[in-house]
Formats: C-alpha cells, structure tokens, sequence
C-alpha cells in the first residue's frame, strides 16, 4: 500500500496538515512563556476532545463501545499525543524552536526504519532513503546553520525532541490498525485525544497546580484554541485520512513540510522576507520528497527501457 506513489489528493492533504502542525510551534512558543508544559497539554488535548465529539455527534457517527477499539484508542494517545507533546513542549523551554523543528524532522528516519522491521508492505527501499536523507539535509538548510551553533547545548531538550520523533514514528505504524477496524478517521481522531486528556488532566493538577497559576494573556488564550482546535483537533482527523491511504511512512513526510509552511506563513502574513537559503532548502525537499515519492524515478526508468527497445 504505502510502497506506490500517493495521489494528488494525498498529497494535498499532507500540505494542509503540514500547514496546520507548522502552526503548533508558534503556539506552543507562546504558551510556554505563560504556561508549565503538562498544563499546556493537558489543555490541548482537552479541548480538541471537546471539540471533536461534538463534531462526532453533528455527524451522527456512534461511539465505539468495544473493549478492543479503546485499548487502541489508548495507545495511539500514549504514542502520539502524551509522550511527543510533552517531549516537545518540554523541549521547547529550552532549546529555539527552529532547532526543535530540524529535530523534529527526523521523524521520516525512524519511520523508515521502524516500518522496514514492523510491516510488510512498508520496507525500505534505496530511493526512499536517499530521498529522506535529501528533505533533511532540504529542513536543515532551510531553517539555517545558524540555529546548529545550539546543538551541543542542553542536550537533554534535544534529546526529548528526538525522543518524540521516535514516538511519532511508532504511532503511525500503531494507527494502522484504525483501518482494519473499519473506522472513519473522525473516531480515531476523538478517541486518541479523549484518550490522552484522561492521561494528562490529573497529572497537570497534581504537578502544575494549575488553578495557583496567573491568569493566561489574551494572546495566550486565541494560541491555545490555535493549538487545541486546528493543529489538533482539525489536523488529526486529516492525519488518519493519510494514514488510511497512504501508510505510515508517507504520512511522517508531514515534517519535512511543517518548516516550509511555517517559513511561507511567516511571509505571506507576517511580510518577513524569504532568504535564498529558503528556497534552496525547499528545492532539497521537493528532491527528497520526489525520490521518496518514486514516481519520477520510475518515469525515467520507463523512458529508458522503452529507449533500449
């Protein structure tokens, strides 16, 4: 399944998720001035629930009552939700969010790898390798060399932001089973979230004490339905439709995306300026994602083998 090329549709869904997660990083930037990290996830998750059941019940969608399905629901919210948003958040009061993001970007590896050794129809092939060494070479070049000077700085939040991306990697191989169940990715969407909240609302109360904290900025609040309603909530219900479709390892090219649209939002709605390392780093990834992709590959090869004839 995941080893063909995706479809234009696929692939216009994994832009717009990529514009939305790009968001995430803002927002999160924000809220850590203001909040503890388990508080901002704990809110997060929280509220995409909210949000996401009241769209299940709009839709008139039933909610699942198997024993089986919420155990899965569980760990897809361990995996994708409290140990990567606390990792990252975690991360991000310490290290520049565009080091989180280069880190974050390794996400593809160790899908790649994770996938060759968990599945049988997602296996590494050479030009998919090649192509996610390319994207992150493209994120790293992008964001610039600048932000590497941190690197051997605070190594425990870099090490944090790996360890979600390593996370991420093992939930996309862990939500594959939401298609074999037969359920629309509007209910996993809720249940991984829902999920997630039953997790993190007791421990934010008992670590963060959140009703002693000042009251939230404002500009903190609109970050918070930000992060809640559209790089959450909106966004996981199009992250299932992928990992419906598309598999795992297609799904994780989200994150040589995210930098690209945080970097093209930042122009078209703040005016900052894209530099010439801008475009020749979203020239890498084009090349990445290609190679990954395997249908220009595949396309040469075709025009070859029809020359030699």
């Amino acid at each position: 399944m995941a080893n063909r090329p995706m479809t234009t549709i696929e692939w216009g869904l994994l832009i717009a998720l990529s514009a939305l997660w790009g968001g995430s990083f803002l927002f999160n930037g924000i809220l850590v001035r203001e909040l503890p990290p388990l508080t901002i996830v704990a809110a997060r998750v929280a509220l995409a629930a909210i949000a996401l059941w009241t769209i299940v019940r709009l839709s008139g969608h039933s909610v699942p009552r198997s024993r089986e399905v919420w155990l899965a629901f569980l760990g897809m919210g361990v995996l994708n939700n409290v140990i990567p948003f606390s990792l990252i958040v975690w991360g991000q009061t310490h290290i520049a969010s565009g080091l989180a993001s280069i880190l974050n970007a390794t996400t593809p590896l160790f899908a790649v790898i994770v996938a060759h050794v968990l599945t049988e129809d997602e296996k590494m092939t050479g030009g998919r390798l090649v192509g996610v060494l390319v994207g992150f070479a493209g994120v790293a070049l992008m964001i610039g060399p600048s932000v590497l000077s941190d690197l051997g700085t605070n190594v425990l939040a870099q090490l944090a932001v790996l360890g979600a991306a390593v996370s991420y990697a093992f939930a996309g191989i862990w939500g594959r089973r939401f298609r074999r169940m037969g359920l629309p990715p509007l209910l996993p969407a809720a249940g991984q979230v829902t999920a997630s909240a039953l997790i993190m609302l007791p421990v934010a109360l008992v670590v963060d004490r959140p009703w002693t904290l000042a009251m939230p900025s404002q500009e903190a609040w609109l970050a918070l339905f930000g992060l809640a309603v559209l790089a959450t909530a909106l966004a996981y219900v199009i992250f299932f439709r992928i990992l419906a479709t598309a598999g795992a390892t297609n799904l994780m090219l989200v994150t040589f995306l995210i930098p690209v649209s945080a970097i093209l939002l930042g122009a078209l709605v703040l005016g900052e300026v894209l530099a010439p390392k801008h475009f020749a780093g979203m020239a890498l990834i084009a090349i990445g994602l290609a190679a990954i992709d395997g249908r220009v590959s595949r396309m040469f090869a075709g025009k070859r083998r029809s020359a030699d004839a």
